[in-house]
This record gives C-alpha cells, structure tokens and sequence, in this order.
C-alpha cells in the first residue's frame, strides 16, 4: 500500500478511536473498516492475519460489552425499559443542548424511568449510578477492541517495511 494511503488509515483509524469514546457513532467498526481496507490492499499472510485479529477484537469486543453490561445491569435490578428512556432522552437531550446532552439526556431519561418505577430517589440514584458505570464499562471494552486492532494493524506495519 502506498504511504499516503496508510497515513489516510492512519487517520481513519483515530477517528474510530474516538468514536469508540464519545459513542456518537461505532468507532470500533471504522477502525475494523480501515484495517480491513489495509489488510485486503496488502494482503499475504501480514495483512491476513492483521485483518483476522482486528476483526477478532472488534466483534469480540461487541458481543462481550453487551453480555458483561447486561449482566452487570441485571444483578442490579435495572429493566431494559429504564436504559430505552434514557436513551430516547439522550437522544432528545443530543440536539437540544450541544455536547453534552446526550449524557445528560441518558442520566435524566434513566432517573426519571427509575423513580416512576421505584417511586424512591435514593433507589432511583442508584440505579441511575448502575446504568452509567454499565455505559463505562461498554465504552472501555469497545476502546479495548478497536485499541486491539490498532495494534495489529501497527505491527503489520511494521512487518510490511
């Protein structure tokens, strides 16, 4: 592959990897996107096998954060229909105020879903904590995968000077 469409990986590759962190949009698949344009363009065993491990990573990385915060969510007590207020909430909260109203949306969506449930603010607070340390969680194991992959594709790089 030429240099400069390594470096434009490269860059598409940063961009996944914020997108990982942020969550606006699936920053793990851009960056298995990229490494899988790397890896098919440079083929041979190095671009196979980076390609492979990449695609290992990111998709392992997206079933485990569904299964780990699921379960994480239901040892706490904390239904499905509280995240989905948040969510819509979040969303809502994305275009009303710039930056951070989907955060804000998604803690207030949660809350408001958990004290119409609960019908206690402390049990309600708590939940509410739980389903953020769940979106922590998922935001640190999708980073995971896609920093996995970035990896990969460096030391197939490397292996391809």
């Amino acid at each position: 592959m030429a240099p400069l469409a390594e470096v434009v990986v490269g860059l598409v590759i940063v961009v996944g990897l914020v997108g990982a962190v942020v969550q606006v949009y699936p920053g793990g698949l851009i960056v298995l996107g990229a490494v899988a344009v790397w890896g098919v363009v440079t083929g041979g065993p190095v671009g196979w096998t980076v390609l492979t491990v990449a695609a290992l990573a990111v998709l392992g990385a997206g079933v485990a954060k569904y299964l780990l915060a699921g379960r994480y969510l239901t040892r706490a007590g904390v239904p499905g229909r509280s995240l989905l207020a948040g969510g819509v909430l979040g969303v809502v909260g994305f275009f009303v105020v710039p930056v951070v109203g989907l955060a804000l949306g998604f803690v207030l969506g949660v809350y408001l879903a958990e004290l119409a449930r609960r019908h206690e603010q402390g049990a309600a607070w708590r939940a509410t904590v739980v389903a953020m340390k769940a979106t922590g969680l998922t935001i640190l194991i999708e980073l995971a995968g896609a920093m996995v992959a970035t990896g990969a594709w460096g030391i197939g790089l490397l292996l391809t000077r």
